[in-house]
């Protein structure tokens, strides 16, 4: 009798000395509908002509002779209002187009607070 108290005893208090500790995983699964962050972004070209006039999707911003390019600038701070500075903007210049009128496009991007700025050929 005492030897079965004895190995109940044993038995106790080694199961008492094993404590399993739960601890919770924190996991990121997956959803189906996209971040804010995800959305895609939407370039804006900004094409400069041989005889310097600056257009954005086919609408002139700007002919040779308004250095400024105000209307270019409110486009720019308008755009980056509405959507924020994720949009890149791509400068394409053609062959044929004097080194002033890209400075004159690259300060109103400047002047606009545009983070993103690109060249293409």
């Amino acid at each position: 009798m005492v030897d079965v108290v004895f190995v109940l005893m044993l038995f106790f208090m080694a199961s008492a000395g094993v404590q399993i500790v739960e601890k919770e995983l924190s996991m990121n699964l997956p959803s189906g509908a996209g971040r804010p962050s995800d959305v895609p972004t939407t370039p804006i070209v900004v094409d400069i002509g041989d005889n310097g006039n600056v257009t954005v999707n086919d609408q002139a911003f700007g002919n040779k002779d308004d250095k400024g390019l105000n209307q270019l600038k409110a486009f720019f701070k308008k755009n980056i209002a509405q959507f924020g500075d994720k949009d890149p903007v791509i400068v394409r210049p053609s062959p044929d187009t004097t080194h002033e009128r890209v400075m004159d496009v690259l300060n109103a991007a400047a002047a606009a607070k545009v983070s993103k700025l690109t060249f293409s050929g």
